[in-house]
Protein backbone atom coordinates (compact mmCIF):
# COMPACT_ATOMS: atom_id res chain seq x y z
CA UNK A 1 0.00 0.00 0.00
CA UNK A 2 1.59 3.35 -0.68
CA UNK A 3 1.99 6.34 1.52
CA UNK A 4 -0.22 9.00 2.02
CA UNK A 5 1.68 12.31 0.18
CA UNK A 6 2.58 14.80 2.26
CA UNK A 7 0.25 16.88 0.76
CA UNK A 8 -3.16 14.18 1.48
CA UNK A 9 -2.21 13.20 4.86
CA UNK A 10 -4.96 14.11 7.62
CA UNK A 11 -4.88 14.29 11.28
CA UNK A 12 -7.39 11.23 11.83
CA UNK A 13 -4.92 9.60 9.10
CA UNK A 14 -2.21 10.67 11.94
CA UNK A 15 -4.57 9.59 14.46
CA UNK A 16 -5.73 6.25 13.00
CA UNK A 17 -1.90 4.65 12.68
CA UNK A 18 -0.99 6.00 16.36
CA UNK A 19 -3.52 4.60 17.91
CA UNK A 20 -5.59 7.52 19.30
CA UNK A 21 -7.90 10.17 19.08
CA UNK A 22 -7.81 13.46 16.59
CA UNK A 23 -8.01 15.46 19.64
CA UNK A 24 -4.98 13.76 20.70
CA UNK A 25 -2.82 14.82 17.65
CA UNK A 26 -4.69 18.41 17.58
CA UNK A 27 -3.22 18.77 21.16
CA UNK A 28 0.46 17.51 19.75
CA UNK A 29 0.28 20.28 17.16
CA UNK A 30 -0.62 22.82 19.76
CA UNK A 31 1.97 22.35 22.03
CA UNK A 32 -0.41 20.99 24.64
CA UNK A 33 1.26 19.50 27.64
CA UNK A 34 -1.73 17.38 28.35
CA UNK A 35 -0.11 14.35 26.45
CA UNK A 36 1.83 11.42 27.59
CA UNK A 37 5.73 11.54 26.69
CA UNK A 38 5.69 7.91 25.03
CA UNK A 39 2.39 8.99 23.19
CA UNK A 40 3.47 12.50 22.02
CA UNK A 41 6.76 11.19 21.07
CA UNK A 42 4.97 8.56 18.54
CA UNK A 43 2.68 11.13 17.09
CA UNK A 44 5.50 13.55 16.40
CA UNK A 45 7.62 11.25 14.92
CA UNK A 46 4.23 10.10 12.48
CA UNK A 47 4.24 13.90 11.43
CA UNK A 48 7.70 14.04 10.96
CA UNK A 49 7.58 10.77 8.53
CA UNK A 50 4.82 11.91 6.90
CA UNK A 51 5.65 15.30 6.14
CA UNK A 52 2.92 16.63 7.81
CA UNK A 53 1.97 20.05 7.52
CA UNK A 54 -1.14 22.39 8.32
CA UNK A 55 -3.36 23.07 5.55
CA UNK A 56 -2.36 26.42 4.09
CA UNK A 57 1.26 25.73 4.43
CA UNK A 58 2.56 24.52 0.92
CA UNK A 59 5.52 24.62 -0.07
CA UNK A 60 5.90 28.08 -2.01
CA UNK A 61 2.50 29.90 0.02
CA UNK A 62 3.69 32.81 2.33
CA UNK A 63 2.38 32.84 5.56
CA UNK A 64 3.37 36.05 7.00
CA UNK A 65 4.86 34.69 9.99
CA UNK A 66 8.82 34.34 11.42
CA UNK A 67 9.69 32.18 14.42
CA UNK A 68 12.19 34.34 16.44
CA UNK A 69 13.75 31.17 19.01
CA UNK A 70 16.55 32.26 22.03
CA UNK A 71 18.17 29.47 23.90
CA UNK A 72 16.17 32.49 26.83
CA UNK A 73 14.94 35.46 27.34
CA UNK A 74 16.63 36.63 30.74
CA UNK A 75 18.78 39.47 29.36
CA UNK A 76 18.43 42.86 28.40
CA UNK A 77 20.46 41.64 24.80
CA UNK A 78 17.82 39.50 23.55
CA UNK A 79 15.78 42.50 24.19
CA UNK A 80 17.61 44.75 21.64
CA UNK A 81 17.62 41.60 19.20
CA UNK A 82 13.45 41.57 19.77
CA UNK A 83 13.69 45.29 18.80
CA UNK A 84 15.59 45.10 15.70
CA UNK A 85 13.47 41.70 14.47
CA UNK A 86 10.42 43.37 15.18
CA UNK A 87 11.28 46.74 13.55
CA UNK A 88 11.79 44.83 10.50
CA UNK A 89 9.41 42.58 10.35
CA UNK A 90 6.48 45.60 10.78
CA UNK A 91 7.52 47.38 8.50
CA UNK A 92 7.29 44.61 5.51
CA UNK A 93 3.96 43.20 7.60
CA UNK A 94 4.96 40.44 8.90
CA UNK A 95 4.52 39.01 12.21
CA UNK A 96 6.86 37.37 14.95
CA UNK A 97 6.72 34.37 17.12
CA UNK A 98 8.92 34.48 20.35
CA UNK A 99 10.01 31.20 21.97
CA UNK A 100 12.46 30.22 24.28
CA UNK A 101 13.83 26.30 24.31
CA UNK A 102 16.43 26.57 27.62
CA UNK A 103 18.96 24.19 25.61
CA UNK A 104 16.18 21.48 26.29
CA UNK A 105 15.62 18.72 23.66
CA UNK A 106 11.74 18.72 24.52
CA UNK A 107 11.14 22.34 24.32
CA UNK A 108 12.98 22.57 20.75
CA UNK A 109 10.37 19.52 19.59
CA UNK A 110 7.95 21.24 21.35
CA UNK A 111 8.53 24.54 19.31
CA UNK A 112 8.70 21.87 15.86
CA UNK A 113 5.43 20.63 16.52
CA UNK A 114 4.03 24.35 17.17
CA UNK A 115 5.47 24.97 13.49
CA UNK A 116 4.06 22.00 11.99
CA UNK A 117 0.63 23.49 13.67
CA UNK A 118 0.86 26.80 12.85
CA UNK A 119 3.16 26.93 9.98
CA UNK A 120 5.97 29.71 10.05
CA UNK A 121 8.04 31.35 6.30
CA UNK A 122 11.30 31.05 8.25
CA UNK A 123 13.14 30.76 11.49
CA UNK A 124 15.61 32.86 13.45
CA UNK A 125 17.43 31.14 16.06
CA UNK A 126 19.94 33.15 18.25
CA UNK A 127 23.13 31.78 19.70
CA UNK A 128 22.02 28.50 19.10
CA UNK A 129 23.29 25.02 17.22
CA UNK A 130 21.34 24.84 14.55
CA UNK A 131 22.45 20.56 14.15
CA UNK A 132 21.78 18.24 11.41
CA UNK A 133 18.30 16.67 12.62
CA UNK A 134 16.94 20.31 13.35
CA UNK A 135 17.92 21.30 10.07
CA UNK A 136 16.55 18.34 8.44
CA UNK A 137 13.49 19.04 10.17
CA UNK A 138 13.06 22.72 8.93
CA UNK A 139 13.81 21.80 5.70
CA UNK A 140 11.24 19.25 5.30
CA UNK A 141 8.93 21.69 6.52
CA UNK A 142 10.03 24.37 3.54
CA UNK A 143 11.02 26.96 6.93
CA UNK A 144 14.39 28.40 5.95
CA UNK A 145 16.78 29.35 8.61
CA UNK A 146 19.15 32.26 9.24
CA UNK A 147 21.31 32.02 12.93
CA UNK A 148 22.02 35.45 14.55
CA UNK A 149 25.31 34.98 17.10
CA UNK A 150 26.00 30.98 16.26
CA UNK A 151 26.99 29.18 19.18
CA UNK A 152 29.43 27.26 17.49
CA UNK A 153 31.56 27.49 13.99
CA UNK A 154 28.62 26.92 11.46
CA UNK A 155 28.67 24.01 9.36
CA UNK A 156 25.70 23.78 8.42
CA UNK A 157 24.66 25.94 4.84
CA UNK A 158 22.50 28.17 7.35
CA UNK A 159 23.09 31.69 6.83
CA UNK A 160 24.53 32.99 10.08
CA UNK A 161 24.76 36.98 11.45
CA UNK A 162 27.72 37.96 13.90
CA UNK A 163 29.54 40.98 15.02
CA UNK A 164 33.01 41.33 14.89
CA UNK A 165 33.73 39.95 18.84
CA UNK A 166 37.46 39.38 17.95
CA UNK A 167 38.51 42.82 17.10
CA UNK A 168 36.01 44.16 19.61
CA UNK A 169 38.06 42.18 22.28
CA UNK A 170 41.04 43.52 20.53
CA UNK A 171 39.62 46.90 20.72
CA UNK A 172 39.08 47.19 24.42
CA UNK A 173 41.91 45.38 25.50
CA UNK A 174 43.88 47.64 23.55
CA UNK A 175 41.97 51.07 24.94
CA UNK A 176 42.94 49.81 28.80
CA UNK A 177 46.81 49.03 27.50
CA UNK A 178 47.22 52.88 26.12
CA UNK A 179 45.40 54.46 29.08
CA UNK A 180 48.77 52.52 31.19
CA UNK A 181 47.19 48.99 32.29
CA UNK A 182 49.27 46.07 32.28
CA UNK A 183 47.53 43.88 34.62
CA UNK A 184 43.92 43.49 32.45
CA UNK A 185 41.67 40.83 33.93
CA UNK A 186 39.07 39.46 31.81
CA UNK A 187 35.64 37.87 32.63
CA UNK A 188 34.72 35.45 30.12
CA UNK A 189 31.33 34.63 28.79
CA UNK A 190 30.00 30.52 28.36
CA UNK A 191 33.38 28.89 26.85
CA UNK A 192 31.44 26.79 24.61
CA UNK A 193 30.01 29.91 22.41
CA UNK A 194 31.69 31.30 19.76
CA UNK A 195 31.51 34.96 20.55
CA UNK A 196 32.77 33.61 24.42
CA UNK A 197 36.21 32.43 22.65
CA UNK A 198 36.45 35.54 19.99
CA UNK A 199 36.53 38.00 22.56
CA UNK A 200 38.65 36.17 24.80
CA UNK A 201 41.36 35.80 21.93
CA UNK A 202 41.26 39.33 21.29
CA UNK A 203 41.87 39.70 25.06
CA UNK A 204 44.69 37.53 24.23
CA UNK A 205 45.77 39.36 21.26
CA UNK A 206 45.87 42.70 22.54
CA UNK A 207 48.41 41.48 25.38
CA UNK A 208 50.90 39.75 23.08
CA UNK A 209 50.73 42.57 20.57
CA UNK A 210 51.72 44.74 23.46
CA UNK A 211 54.48 42.23 24.94
CA UNK A 212 51.91 41.43 28.17
CA UNK A 213 52.07 37.88 29.28
CA UNK A 214 48.71 36.05 29.42
CA UNK A 215 47.90 35.06 32.98
CA UNK A 216 45.65 32.42 33.57
CA UNK A 217 45.27 33.90 36.79
CA UNK A 218 43.60 36.85 35.77
CA UNK A 219 41.08 35.58 33.52
CA UNK A 220 38.15 34.61 35.12
CA UNK A 221 35.00 32.28 34.01
CA UNK A 222 31.48 33.75 33.96
CA UNK A 223 28.05 33.23 32.72
CA UNK A 224 27.20 36.43 30.83
CA UNK A 225 24.87 37.51 33.46
CA UNK A 226 25.40 39.88 36.57
CA UNK A 227 26.30 37.46 39.26
CA UNK A 228 28.64 36.10 37.47
CA UNK A 229 30.45 39.00 36.58
CA UNK A 230 30.20 39.87 40.41
CA UNK A 231 31.83 37.05 41.95
CA UNK A 232 34.48 36.93 38.45
CA UNK A 233 35.20 40.16 40.48
CA UNK A 234 35.32 38.84 43.98
CA UNK A 235 38.11 36.22 42.45
CA UNK A 236 39.96 38.87 40.82
CA UNK A 237 40.00 41.65 43.62
CA UNK A 238 41.59 38.95 46.04
CA UNK A 239 44.89 38.30 44.10
CA UNK A 240 48.12 39.16 45.37
CA UNK A 241 48.71 41.30 42.59
CA UNK A 242 45.29 42.61 41.51
CA UNK A 243 44.46 43.99 38.30
CA UNK A 244 44.16 47.70 38.18
CA UNK A 245 41.75 47.21 35.11
CA UNK A 246 39.09 44.63 34.11
CA UNK A 247 37.52 43.67 31.03
CA UNK A 248 34.22 41.99 30.96
CA UNK A 249 32.68 40.01 27.76
CA UNK A 250 29.55 41.16 28.70
CA UNK A 251 27.82 44.54 30.19
CA UNK A 252 25.73 42.37 32.56
CA UNK A 253 29.09 41.30 33.58
CA UNK A 254 30.60 44.68 33.76
CA UNK A 255 28.08 45.75 35.81
CA UNK A 256 28.54 43.25 38.68
CA UNK A 257 32.16 44.13 38.51
CA UNK A 258 30.94 47.84 39.67
CA UNK A 259 28.93 46.10 42.61
CA UNK A 260 32.03 44.29 43.89
CA UNK A 261 34.12 47.00 43.68
CA UNK A 262 31.25 49.24 45.48
CA UNK A 263 31.19 47.04 48.07
CA UNK A 264 35.19 46.67 48.94
CA UNK A 265 34.76 50.59 48.68
CA UNK A 266 37.02 50.74 45.42
CA UNK A 267 36.18 53.41 43.01
CA UNK A 268 35.94 53.04 39.01
CA UNK A 269 38.23 54.43 37.19
CA UNK A 270 39.99 55.64 39.98
CA UNK A 271 41.53 52.70 41.66
CA UNK A 272 40.46 49.86 39.18
CA UNK A 273 38.87 50.50 35.62
CA UNK A 274 36.28 48.56 33.84
CA UNK A 275 35.01 47.53 30.32
CA UNK A 276 31.67 45.69 29.31
CA UNK A 277 30.62 44.56 26.24
CA UNK A 278 26.96 45.25 24.31
CA UNK A 279 26.60 48.40 24.90
CA UNK A 280 23.24 48.15 26.66
CA UNK A 281 21.17 51.03 27.26
CA UNK A 282 22.02 50.74 31.06
CA UNK A 283 25.69 50.91 30.42
CA UNK A 284 25.24 54.27 29.58
CA UNK A 285 23.22 55.29 32.78
CA UNK A 286 25.44 52.87 35.53
CA UNK A 287 27.71 55.26 38.14
CA UNK A 288 29.65 55.45 36.32
CA UNK A 289 29.15 55.29 33.12
CA UNK A 290 30.32 52.31 31.29
CA UNK A 291 32.87 52.05 28.71
CA UNK A 292 32.22 49.42 26.50
CA UNK A 293 32.43 47.64 23.02
CA UNK A 294 28.94 48.26 21.15
CA UNK A 295 27.69 45.56 18.70
CA UNK A 296 24.61 46.65 16.42
CA UNK A 297 22.36 43.92 18.10
CA UNK A 298 18.95 45.76 16.74
CA UNK A 299 20.75 45.91 13.51
CA UNK A 300 21.61 41.81 13.67
CA UNK A 301 17.87 41.50 14.16
CA UNK A 302 16.65 43.47 11.33
CA UNK A 303 19.60 41.63 9.27
CA UNK A 304 18.12 38.13 10.11
CA UNK A 305 14.49 39.23 9.13
CA UNK A 306 16.05 40.94 5.59
CA UNK A 307 17.85 38.13 4.94
CA UNK A 308 15.33 35.30 5.99
CA UNK A 309 12.54 36.83 4.08
CA UNK A 310 15.31 36.55 1.00
CA UNK A 311 15.41 32.75 1.47
CA UNK A 312 11.57 32.88 1.51
CA UNK A 313 11.24 34.28 -1.82
CA UNK A 314 14.24 32.04 -3.36
CA UNK A 315 16.73 35.12 -3.60
CA UNK A 316 20.08 34.73 -3.52
CA UNK A 317 21.92 36.00 -0.40
CA UNK A 318 25.07 37.54 -0.77
CA UNK A 319 27.21 35.89 2.09
CA UNK A 320 26.25 33.07 4.14
CA UNK A 321 28.51 34.82 7.14
CA UNK A 322 28.08 38.47 7.90
CA UNK A 323 29.74 40.02 11.00
CA UNK A 324 28.56 43.51 11.43
CA UNK A 325 31.45 46.01 12.79
CA UNK A 326 32.05 46.44 16.37
CA UNK A 327 32.77 49.82 17.85
CA UNK A 328 34.49 50.73 21.15
CA UNK A 329 32.03 53.84 22.94
CA UNK A 330 34.66 55.13 25.90
CA UNK A 331 32.92 56.39 29.11
CA UNK A 332 33.76 57.62 32.31
CA UNK A 333 34.20 53.77 33.55
CA UNK A 334 38.11 53.45 32.30
CA UNK A 335 41.32 55.98 33.01
CA UNK A 336 45.00 55.39 33.67
CA UNK A 337 46.06 53.50 36.70
CA UNK A 338 46.82 55.25 39.85
CA UNK A 339 50.29 56.18 40.44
Amino acid sequence: MTAPSPRAVTISAIAAEAGVSAPTVSRVLNGRGDVAPATRERIEQLLRTHGYQRRGARQGERIGLLDLVFNDLDSPWAVEIIRGVEDAAHASGTGTVVSAIHRRASSTRQWLANIRSRASDGAILVTTDLDSPLHAELRELHVPAVVIDPAGVPGLDVPTIGATNWAGGLSATEHLIGLGHRRIGFVAGRPELWCSRARLDGYRAGLETAGLAVEAELIAPGEFDYESGFRAAERLLVLDEPPTAVFAASDQMALGVHEALRRRGLRAPEEVSVVGFDDLPEARWSSPPLTTVRQPMAEMGRLAVRTVQRLVRGEAIESPRVELATELVVRDSTGPPAR
